[in-house]
This record gives C-alpha cells, structure tokens and sequence, in this order.
C-alpha cells in the first residue's frame, strides 16, 4: 500500500493565539482545545491539520528548537470571491495580524493576499478572479 498524504502538522509558540487565528480562517477547533498539548481539525475532504505546542515536539525531541526566522510553511485559503479575499485580509489585519501582501490581482487569474499566522507561517488568500 503507498502511504497517503493525511496530517499537516504546525509547532506553535502559543496554542491559544493560534487556534483564535485559524478559528478565524474557518476551522472549526472547539474552544476547549486551547488547554490541549496537541490540537487536531479535520479538513474538508478528511485532511487533518495539527497544533503541537513546542514544549510537547522537546518531550520526544529534546533537541529541538524553533527554525530562526519566519516560517517554512505556507497555507492558503480559498475564498468564495475576490470581494471575500479583501475583507478576510482586513478583518484579520484589524485584529492585530500582520499582513504580508495586500490583496491584488496576481497575473495568474486569482485575487491574491497573504497574512502571517502568530508564529510566523505565510497564509494566503486567493479566489479566482472570473
């Protein structure tokens, strides 16, 4: 059997800012989950995204530490039209979120914007422009 793509896992400073942030994005995390060690969400089509927090990676890895820098994964979100890319990016913006790219529109036929997550990882936004 060939193995299958099935978990995208996130290491996070703050588990609790975090989950606000992708709660915000749509992912549905129960809020009791911010006292959770690791977190867990299903994603349509039965992908699951995972939340470790550092302390819980150095409990089976204690040489770990974080990469410096911004992060190496980047996320996308799409959006059900262009006008949603632009509100999405405010709304996230006017919470405290820093934006990366404001939205435009990219030459390859999406409303295009990218925010960074609290740790740091790229989180784009896009919908087709037709």
């Amino acid at each position: 059997m060939t193995p299958r793509f099935d978990l995208i896992g996130l290491v996070v400073k703050d588990l609790a800012a975090t989950l606000v942030f992708y709660r915000r994005l749509g992912l549905d995390i129960p809020v009791s989950a911010e006292s959770e060690p690791h977190v867990e969400a299903v994603l349509s089509g039965g992908l699951r995204i995972a939340f470790d927090t550092e302390e819980v990676i150095r409990s089976f890895n204690p040489d770990w530490s974080p990469t410096p820098g911004p992060g190496r994964i980047g996320l996308a979100f799409r959006c059900d039209s262009p006008q949603q890319v632009d509100t999405v990016y405010a709304e996230l913006v006017d919470a405290g979120y820093q934006g990366h790219l404001k939205p435009w529109d990219a030459v390859w036929g999406q409303r295009y914007a990218s925010v960074f997550d609290p740790d740091g990882n790229g989180v784009d936004l896009f919908a087709p422009l037709s």
